[in-house]
């Protein structure tokens, strides 16, 4: 990390902690009544929140009472606010969802096609839920290449339904991150210390299975989900 960014990232960091919360879900008879499945962060007008689709996407499957919701976590707080579903990019991981109350500082989305490798940003999330205690922790992340999601394996048999799925259609490429992500941290935001501008959403299980499926020792390598993508899910619900 440049001297500038190192300078900057702890102004940065203080700065996004509002804006960063915790995804969780609360059901009245289950002990404990909150459970915490992801990290999401505020865009917007302050009541759009951004997460990764497969930390959302079971929530209620298998018990109507379980309820969605966000913590904020500032200050310490953890204080509930229940949260919708309003849409999702099940191909891309991406999940918008609606908080009801106060409005909560937003992020700003940044141009993701001018991000490159070699550069230096961070991610704030809760890595491990509660294991760890409920606090925002940030990490280090340098864009080691910008690479399409699929990649053929070095034999078809490698191939699973997913892989092939993706190269019939058309590739979009993902940041590979020499930075290292923890359950919990799904959903994160990838943003410039500089700027604060979002670039990406940490993405720990979803990416990782298809591009790792061949890979009997799975690598370690944290991958994010080009904020444009972002944007391009809020027009398509606009649209809709």
């Amino acid at each position: 990390m440049s001297p500038a960014n190192a300078d900057n990232a702890p102004k940065a960091i203080a700065q996004l902690k509002p804006s960063v919360v915790a995804i969780a879900t609360v059901h009245r008879t289950r002990v404990p009544a909150m459970k915490f499945i992801g990290t999401g962060f505020v865009i917007g007008d302050g009541q759009t929140v951004i997460t990764n689709a497969h930390v959302v996407q079971t929530v209620g499957v298998t018990d109507s009472g379980e309820v969605l919701g966000i913590v904020n976590g500032n200050s310490g707080s953890t204080d509930f606010r229940e949260a919708k579903l309003i849409s999702h990019d099940a191909e891309r991981d991406l999940a918008q969802l609606r908080i009801e109350g106060p409005s909560l500082p937003p992020l700003k989305i940044g141009n993701s096609d001018n991000a490159r490798e070699g550069q230096s940003l961070l991610f704030t999330g809760f890595p491990l839920g509660m294991v760890l205690g409920f606090h925002h922790v940030t990490h280090r992340a340098m864009i080691s290449s910008i690479t399409p999601v699929a990649i053929p394996a070095a034999s078809s048999r490698n191939l699973n339904a997913k892989m092939v799925k993706q190269l019939r259609g058309t590739p979009y490429y993902v940041f590979q991150l020499d930075g290292t992500a923890y359950p919990g941290n799904s959903g994160s935001p990838l943003y410039d210390p500089e700027t604060g501008e979002v670039f990406g959403v940490i993405n720990k299980v979803f990416i990782k299975e298809t591009k790792e499926a061949a890979i009997s020792q799975p690598s370690g390598i944290t991958y994010a989900v080009p904020s444009k993508y972002i944007l391009e899910l809020l027009e398509r619900k606009k649209n809709d």
